[in-house]
């Protein structure tokens, strides 16, 4: 059972081409958000809701990232919810939820075969 804290895991659509920061000390951060859709009837109408979720993988995962990932494509994800806070400019505390990668599948029809990274 320990597997099972703090352990998310997604099916979506990335939302936007990654983004990638390498830092002096040549670590790799890339970010990037996923879409997930859900449907259900209401009041007898089908209703699809879309969540947004943003994703950070760091060192061999943003690099596989960067090589495999693009807006629209359908991956599969596996990582832990994190939570941080920072002062922007105007010196307001703002919050942020990611999920840190841990692991990525690529899914879909366009992918030739289906790799973890």
């Amino acid at each position: 059972m320990k597997t099972l804290r703090n352990t998310v895991q997604l099916i979506g659509h990335v939302g936007e081409d990654p983004k990638s920061h390498r830092f002096e000390n040549g670590m790799l951060v890339t970010r990037f958000s996923l879409a997930t859709n859900e449907q259900f009837f209401k009041d007898g109408e089908k209703v699809q809701e879309t969540q947004w979720h943003q994703l950070v993988a760091w060192a061999k995962q943003a690099e596989l990232a960067n090589k495999y990932i693009s807006k629209g494509k359908e991956i599969a994800i596996k990582g832990k919810l994190t939570y941080r806070s920072y002062e922007n400019e105007a010196g307001e505390k703002q919050y942020i939820t990611e999920i840190l990668v841990h692991e990525i599948l690529l899914l879909g029809t366009s992918v030739v075969k289906q790799e973890t990274i």
